[in-house]
């Protein structure tokens, strides 16, 4: 806890230097195909019993749901979606309550994994998708899990894209308990000056190499400056303090899987639990795939991890809905 306390206390002085050296000048954000405010005006909204889900809804055919994690949203995916929707799938990409555009309502326990995952269901129930092919990131894997427990079926073919699975893999970057040192922690990341630096930090850690322009990095600070972290001190005071155990469920899916995997991700670690992931979730060979990437894979490998996806789903038998 002492070495973190530094951390901030390190933070704040760079805020504190960096403020006094800062340009009056307004920096202008170059042209980019990605443009978040047009990515926003392309969702939908469905409302559910906590609050507004904003989701992506693209294609026609068997459909594939694309999870995010924390602090991400439905834009983490927004470079894989055109291909997937052009080779005959309709595409399904929530931001999760929370996160990215959807509400944020006041709360604890309405962010716990079980109630994220009741909100998935109650989505794809309200588009009347019976079954998809699921796709997961991050802390995507919690309620992914969570689903799958109370409603196996509704998932076709599951997709672990550096997800959560055993506690022999989790390293998050920070670790602490539920009250005012974490909503302190948690408040850095809606602070304009301190949520550039954090969000510099995570690309760093998360990204073999950082060429996401200003524009791209717009999508995932703007959600933060508008106070999307209730849900992140959910899983910071509470997954990162005490690790769910999941190992029944996941023993007992039967659902085909494939694992594509940025080798080089130091928060969440494939080889420290691989055996076990392998031996319970009884995934061949043939349909492990190690990357050479961190953790935000998305970013990195956008059009391998689509043709990995697409190879996988071309081979086993999808539900149509």
């Amino acid at each position: 806890m002492q070495s973190y306390i530094f951390r901030i206390l390190f933070i704040i002085l760079l805020i504190t230097v960096f403020n006094a050296c800062k340009s009056s000048k307004e920096t202008v954000m170059e042209t980019s195909k990605w443009n978040y405010s047009e990515f926003r005006k392309e969702q939908k909204t469905f409302l559910s019993n906590d609050g507004e889900i904003k989701y992506i809804d693209k294609g026609e055919g068997p459909v594939i749901l694309l999870l995010h994690g924390i602090p991400t949203s439905s834009w983490l995916y927004r470079k894989m979606i055109p291909e997937l929707t052009q080779k005959g799938y309709r595409v399904i990409a929530p931001d999760m309550l929370g996160f990215g555009s959807s509400d944020n309502p006041k709360g604890y326990d309405i962010y716990a994994p079980r109630e994220h995952a009741k909100r998935i269901v109650a989505l794809m129930n309200s588009l009347q998708i019976k079954t998809w092919s699921h796709v997961t990131h991050d802390a995507g894997g919690l309620w992914t899990w969570e689903l799958i427990k109370s409603a196996p079926k509704r998932v076709d073919n599951l997709i672990l894209l550096n997800t959560i699975i055993y506690e022999e893999g989790f390293n998050p970057p920070i670790k602490m308990k539920r009250g005012g040192f974490a909503q302190f922690s948690m408040w850095l990341y809606k602070n304009k000056s301190t949520a550039n630096i954090l969000l510099d930090q995570l690309f760093k850690k998360g990204l073999k190499e950082n060429n996401l322009s200003p524009a791209e990095i717009e999508g995932y600070k703007i959600p933060l400056n508008e106070g999307k972290n209730r849900a992140m001190y959910q899983f910071f005071s509470n997954t990162c303090s005490t690790f769910p155990n999941y190992e029944k469920t996941i023993q007992n899916c039967t659902i085909q899987t494939l694992v594509v995997w940025g080798k080089h991700d130091t928060m969440l670690q494939w080889t420290p639990q691989a055996k076990r992931v392998i031996k319970d979730l009884e995934i061949p060979s043939k349909n492990i795939h190690l990357i050479d990437a961190k953790h935000f894979i998305q970013e990195e490998k956008p059009a391998l991890i689509n043709s990995y996806i697409l190879d996988f789903l071309r081979k086993n038998t999808i539900h149509e809905n």
